[in-house]
């Protein structure tokens, strides 16, 4: 069965991901909430990708997040699941947890219900955590997406992105965005 142009769009994204973090001997997590577990599907979709890819949390829940993450409850009671430093800490837990040197976090509002005049749907936080090496600091950053379309959309443009910035990261050493 041939793969539709966002499939085939999708599977270079990973290859691209793939080669660069084999490039660096970096191993891969991922902690998503609104995508479902997407981005890790999508990584693992491509054979061969236990080199590179570790393992990832689906924590919907904000009890998930505690539990899994060791995101503070007290954070997320403070600022709330799809805030910036909620999106950090989970990254940061999941680079933790697994031992890698990249991990990506993904919490938001697909919708279509959920959102708010402050955090509408389509409101979706991705973070990047990093520690190139062992006895580097660890490191991350967050960015706020606005996105536009039904769920299913939201969704598809989250893991584009989030794909986007994974490659950006191994490529560079690091994922702060240019």
């Amino acid at each position: 069965m041939a793969l539709s142009a966002p499939e085939t769009a999708l599977l270079a994204r990973v290859q691209t991901l793939a080669a660069a973090l084999r490039a660096r001997g970096w191993r891969l997590a991922t902690a998503e909430s609104c995508t479902g577990g997407l981005v890790a599907a999508a990584c693992t979709e491509l054979a061969g990708s236990s080199d590179w890819f570790e393992s990832g949390w689906v924590t919907y829940s904000n009890a998930a997040k505690t539990q899994c993450l060791a995101v503070p409850a007290t954070l997320i009671e403070r600022v709330g699941a799809v805030s910036e430093d909620v999106a950090q800490a989970m990254a940061r837990g999941a680079l933790a947890a697994a031992g890698v040197q990249l991990a990506l976090a993904v919490t938001g509002i697909a919708g279509p219900g959920g959102g708010s005049a402050a955090k509408p749907v389509g409101t979706v936080w991705v973070a990047l955590a990093w520690q190139p090496a062992p006895t580097s600091a660890v490191d991350s950053a967050a960015h706020c997406l606005q996105l536009q379309g039904d769920r299913t959309a939201i969704r598809a443009q989250t893991v584009a992105w989030g794909l986007d910035w994974l490659v950006h990261a191994a490529q560079h050493g690091h994922g702060r965005r240019p």
